[in-house]
């Protein structure tokens, strides 16, 4: 029976990450990967969607060349080659998880290949094999959820219903859509389908897309929905679905709408089936786990979507770090609020820390600071000139409690923002760093100068 000071079971962002810093802190290190390394993110997630947009967003400025004074003389030659946009997302993805291989070649990890199952703390069966451990960490990750509404599974098996894997990997473009959910992923489709020239209809169970989100941006995102051409139905009580057919009530008032694929987009649930043989703290949300990423069970540690936290792709990786660390001796945390998340879609969204009705809620004397991108030269210059930055900040000390940007780039800029809370800054730190000239990222120096109530390139 081989053993290993810490065994860690997925080999997702969250999986993979814990592997190689542990390797990295001397620990030996086994890793059981059922599947693909690089787990639902690197595979069918994260970097294959934002791979199919830059397609999408290349066609959609190339069907608008003229504004840029480049004449093409029919846009309507101008075309998506289907095979060949997903061969590419196929190429990327294989090269990245080609990379993760070599990584946990070179940190002589041991990769087992097989599916683990759980016999005790210390014990895990893959195949035929028994392998002993000192630590286990846990990072199966999470599953699409698919919500009990009559007709839905049937249509998820006769494949008029798919989820977010599915819609990566379709064998032509659908003339039309139907996306059930107004969060995250559901926009980042909607945005990639409509641009791509599929007619796509959302439908909301709540009053507004993006709930969990600035109502700034909430309100924003829904225009430049409209504008892209996506019918976004809000208040809908979900009735039924039919093959590739969905019925629903709006205010008591039946409909339905039928296309040739319904998107299920409405959340994630932790994978913690197997690991019934340990006896660990578990909610509806996923595995508890204290600060250090430890559960109830001492020795047993669990990272990124499967505890609930947050269901992010660089979250999961820093939860492995801070498993690993702890492992080793290093206690190390995470600061949740000070947490970047984005939105790629078009524009771009990048949030950190509170949003405005948090901050009030949470007792601050939050202050607000908005800095629009139609006076900022580099946005102008592009065609981008659609959306803002948001500072909240307390007042008494300028504390920087919320950074929102919406921009053709905020999922870069928001690491600025994240970096100063990190460090504590404060918006008049953020006001004093000079900007390069011309960039987008001005927006935040412009919007730091008017929380201290000095704005340069605004009128307020």
């Amino acid at each position: 029976m081989k053993k290993f000071e810490v065994i860690i079971i997925g080999g997702g962002p969250g999986g993979y990450v814990a592997a190689i810093k542990a390797a990295q802190l001397g620990l030996s290190v086994g890793l059981v990967e059922e599947h693909k390394l690089g787990g639902i993110c690197l595979n069918y997630g994260c970097v294959p969607t934002k791979t199919l947009l830059k397609t999408a967003k290349l066609y959609s400025d190339l069907l608008k060349a003229s504004e840029f004074g480049i004449d093409i003389k029919r846009t309507e030659d101008v075309s998506i080659n289907w095979d060949n946009m997903m061969d590419r997302k196929d190429r990327i993805v294989s090269k990245l998880v080609s990379g993760v291989g070599q990584l946990i070649k070179y940190n002589k990890i041991d990769l087992i290949n097989g599916h683990a199952n759980v016999i005790d703390k210390n014990t895990v069966k893959v195949g035929s094999e028994t392998y002993n451990c000192e630590n286990l960490i846990l990072a199966t990750g999470s599953s699409s959820s698919i919500p009990n509404i009559p007709g839905l599974s049937e249509a998820f098996k006769s494949g008029g219903a798919i989820d977010s894997t599915g819609a990566i990997s379709l064998k032509e473009r659908p003339k039309t859509l139907t996306i059930l959910g107004g969060g995250v992923i559901a926009i980042e489709f909607a945005t990639l389908y409509q641009s791509l020239g599929t007619q796509v209809t959302l439908l909301q169970r709540s009053d507004r897309i993006l709930k969990v989100l600035d109502r700034d941006i909430q309100i924003l995102m829904k225009k430049e929905l409209d504008k892209l051409g996506v019918k976004i139905i809000t208040n809908v009580d979900l009735k039924s679905v039919e093959g590739n057919m969905v019925n629903y009530e709006v205010e008591g008032e039946k409909h339905s709408l039928t296309s040739d694929f319904i998107l299920v987009s409405l959340g994630r649930y932790p994978n913690l089936k197997g690991l019934e043989a340990l006896d660990i703290e578990t909610t509806r949300k996923g595995v508890v786990t204290n600060e250090y990423m430890e559960t109830s069970m001492k020795g047993v540690y669990a990272i990124g979507d499967m505890n609930g936290k947050y269901m992010l792709a660089h979250v999961a990786s820093a939860e492995g770090i801070v498993a690993a660390e702890a492992i080793a001796g290093k206690k190390t945390t995470i600061n949740y609020n000070k947490i970047p998340s984005c939105i790629y879609s078009f524009p771009e969204v990048g949030v950190v820390g509170l949003t405005e009705d948090e901050a009030i809620k949470q007792g601050y004397r939050a202050k607000t600071s908005k800095f629009m991108l139609t006076s900022n030269a580099k946005a102008l210059a592009e065609g981008e000139s659609s959306g803002f930055v948001k500072i909240i900040s307390d007042e008494t000390y300028g504390e920087i409690l919320g950074v929102h940007i919406v921009a053709s780039h905020a999922t870069d800029m928001i690491a600025e923002a994240a970096a100063t809370m990190e460090l504590e800054g404060t918006v008049h730190d953020l006001a004093k760093t000079v900007h390069p000239h011309p960039t987008l990222s001005e927006i935040v120096m412009e919007a730091a100068h008017g929380a201290v109530d000095k704005p340069i390139h605004a009128i307020k």
